[in-house]
C-alpha cells in the first residue's frame, strides 16, 4: 500500500507515481572557435516523485567540461523540468562528436543524443598585416589610489577642528564674562590685573590691549560716577565727568582728568590711526588709568547705608554669583556635549571615507549578523537520528506537534525539531528528525515540495527553486533545495528578498533536515551559512 506523508519541514508524499520520463539534449552552439565553450543542456522532464541523477564528468568524448552548472528547476503543472548544463571546449580544431551520456531516473538509465560540432581554428592573415616583435613589458603607471581618501579624511578632521576651536575661541572673546564683584573698583582692579595676564601688547595686540584697558576705565567711570562714558567720544566723556564732579562735589585735581584724557587719545590714535606707542609708553598709560580710576574712586562721597540695606545687597549679590556659577556649569556641559559630539561626527566621517558606509554601519553601529559570524560557535547533536552541526548559537527545542495532521502523527514514532530565530528573521535556521512506525522509503524531492510549499503558505513569494545532490564528508548522500523568494510582510506591508538552502537526508526510513533562511545579499549571513553546512555530520540511524 502506498503511503503519503505530509508533515512541515520532514513528512513527504511517499507514494511514487509512474509517469512518463523524456530526456532532450541540445547545444548552444554546433560551431565554435578553439578554446570557445559550447554549452551542452540536458533536460529531464519528470514528475514530482522522481529521481534523476546526472553524472559528474571531467570528459564527454574528446571535449573537456570546464564547468558543471548547477541544475535548474522549472515546474509545469504536477511535473517538472529538471535542466543540467555541461559546458565544454577543445583546443585542437576539427570536427568532434559529443557521445551520448546515462542519466538516471528512479535508478533506469536513459541516454542523451549524440552531437556534432565543430572547432575552427582562428585564421592569422600574415600577409596583409605587419608583423611585429614583442614588445617588453611596460610598467603600469601608478594609478590615483586609495591615498587620497586619508588625505581628504586627515583635512576634514582639520577643518572641523578649526572650526570648533574658532568658534569656542570667538565665544570666549565676544562674551566677557560678568564677574559678580562688591563694588565697580574691586572689579576694575581685577579686571586690569586680568588684563595684564594676558600679556597681549607683548603679543603685539596692541590695539585689543588698549581697547580692554579704556573699556574697564569707561564701565568704572559708568557704574561709580553714573556718566554714560560707553557710548561718549573722549571729548563728551571729559566734560561729562567734569560736570559730574562738580554735581557730586568731588574733588578731582586737573592732573587726574589730563592723564586720563591723554591714555583715551592714545587709545584712539591705536584704534583709529594705528598708532603704534612704544613699550614704556605702553606701561605708563597702564598706570595712569590704574591711578586715575583710583583717585576717582576715592573722590566719591561714601553714602551711609544702614544694616539693614547691606545685608539686602549681600543676599542679591549671593543671588547674582549663584546664577553666575550656573550658567559657567551649564556652558561647560554644553561644550563638553559639542566637543563629544564633534569627535564622533569626525571619527564617523573619516572611517566613511576611508572605509566605506558598510564598514562604519557593520563594525560602529553593529550588525546582527556580523555579530553570530564573530560570537562563540558551538558544536552539538541534535535528534534522532542524531545530526552533528556547528552553530553560532545554541539551538532550542521546538515543538511543531500542532502544525502537524493527526493522520500524519499516527505515523511517527519519535520526531525532534531544534531552531533558532524564526523564519523571516535576519537569520533563521532549523534542524529537524524524524522516524517512523513503519518502515518508510522517503522520497526526498518530494519532502522538499512540502517543505517549500509550507514556506509559500507563511508568506513566500516568486519562489525559485533549485536542486543538486549533497554529500557529507562521511559520503552521506543527500539532496539540497536552495534559491530565493520574496516575503511579503502583511503587518508592516514591507517586502524582504530571502534566500534559503535545505539539506535533506533519509537514513533507514527516518528523515533528517537543516533549514537556513536568511536576507539576501547579507554577507555575513551567507559566511554563517557556508560555515553550517560545511560542519554537518550525521550518525548512522539504528534500528
Amino acid at each position: 500500500m502506498k503511503l503519503k506523508l505530509y508533515i512541515f519541514l520532514f513528512l513527504m508524499n511517499l507514494a511514487a507515481f509512474a509517469q512518463q520520463k523524456q530526456i532532450t539534449t541540445s547545444i548552444d552552439t554546433t560551431k565554435n572557435k578553439i578554446g570557445a565553450e559550447f554549452k551542452l543542456s540536458v533536460t529531464a522532464v519528470v514528475s514530482s516523485s522522481s529521481k534523476v541523477v546526472f553524472p559528474k564528468l571531467k570528459n564527454i568524448g574528446a571535449l573537456e567540461v570546464i564547468e558543471s552548472y548547477p541544475i535548474d528547476t522549472i515546474k509545469k503543472n504536477d511535473q517538472y523540468q529538471l535542466i543540467k548544463k555541461y559546458g565544454l571546449t577543445q583546443f585542437d580544431s576539427g570536427k568532434y562528436s559529443i557521445p551520448s551520456i546515462k542519466i538516471l531516473i528512479d535508478k533506469k538509465p536513459f541516454l542523451t543524443d549524440s552531437i556534432t560540432v565543430e572547432v575552427a581554428a582562428v585564421k592569422v592573415d600574415t600577409l596583409q598585416q605587419k608583423m611585429y616583435d614583442i614588445k617588453d613589458i611596460t610598467p603600469v603607471k601608478d594609478k590615483l589610489g586609495d591615498w587620497w581618501k586619508y588625505i581628504l579624511g586627515l583635512v576634514l578632521i582639520a577643518l572641523i577642528a578649526a572650526a570648533i576651536y574658532w568658534l569656542i575661541r570667538r565665544k570666549q572673546k565676544k562674551a566677557i564674562e560678568e564677574e559678580v564683584y562688591k563694588t565697580p573698583i574691586e572689579k576694575a582692579t581685577s579686571l586690569l590685573n586680568n588684563l595684564e595676564k594676558k600679556e597681549l601688547w607683548q603679543k603685539g595686540e596692541i590695539k585689543e590691549y588698549y581697547s580692554e584697558l579704556t573699556d574697564i576705565a569707561r564701565n568704572y567711570i559708568e557704574e561709580a560716577i553714573d556718566v554714560p562714558a560707553m557710548e561718549s567720544t573722549t571729548s563728551e566723556l571729559i566734560v561729562a565727568l567734569q560736570a559730574a564732579s562738580i554735581k557730586k562735589k568731588m574733588t578731582i585735581t586737573p592732573e587726574t582728568v589730563s592723564n586720563l584724557e591723554r591714555v583715551l587719545r592714545q587709545a584712539d590714535l591705536v584704534k583709529f590711526a594705528k598708532s603704534k606707542p612704544l613699550d614704556f609708553e605702553i606701561t605708563e598709560d597702564r598706570n595712569k588709568i590704574q591711578k586715575a580710576i583710583l583717585t576717582l574712586d576715592n573722590a566719591i562721597p561714601q553714602d551711609v547705608v544702614d544694616e539693614e540695606e547691606n545685608v539686602l545687597n549681600e543676599a542679591q549679590r549671593q543671588k547674582q554669583i549663584k546664577a553666575q556659577l550656573q550658567k559657567k556649569r551649564k556652558q561647560r556641559i554644553l561644550i563638553t556635549i559639542v566637543s563629544v559630539v564633534s569627535l564622533i561626527v569626525l571619527v564617523t566621517g573619516f572611517f566613511i571615507i576611508t572605509k566605506g558606509f558598510t564598514y562604519v554601519k557593520d563594525n560602529i553601529l553593529g550588525h546582527p549578523s556580523k555579530e553570530l559570524l564573530e560570537g562563540e560557535w558551538v558544536k552539538s547533536g541534535y535528534g534522532n537520528p542524531i545530526v552533528y552541526i556547528q552553530t553560532p548559537k545554541v539551538l532550542k527545542r521546538v515543538d511543531i506537534s500542532k502544525t502537524v495532521p493527526k493522520e500524519g502523527l499516527a505515523l511517527i514514532k519519535e520526531m525532534q525539531n531544534f531552531g533558532y530565530g524564526s523564519m523571516f528573521d535576519n537569520f533563521y535556521l532549523m534542524v529537524s528528525t524524524a522516524k517512523y512506525k513503519q518502515e518508510t522509503q522517503i522520497d526526498l524531492a518530494k519532502a522538499l515540495e512540502v517543505t517549500l510549499k509550507y514556506t509559500e503558505a507563511q508568506g513566500a513569494k516568486n519562489m525559485i527553486i533549485k536542486q543538486e545532490d549533497f554529500d557529507t564528508k562521511e559520503g552521506i548522500r543527500g539532496i539540497k533545495g536552495y534559491g530565493t523568494f520574496t516575503f511579503l510582510n502583511g503587518a508592516t506591508k514591507s517586502s524582504t528578498k530571502m534566500y534559503y538552502e535545505i539539506l535533506m537526508f533519509s537514513q533507514e526510513g527516518g528523515l533528517q533536515q537543516i533549514a537556513i533562511y536568511h536576507e539576501e545579499g547579507d554577507t555575513y549571513a551567507n559566511e554563517i551559512s557556508q560555515r553550517i553546512l560545511e560542519s554537518v555530520e550525521l550518525q548512522k540511524a539504528k534500528n
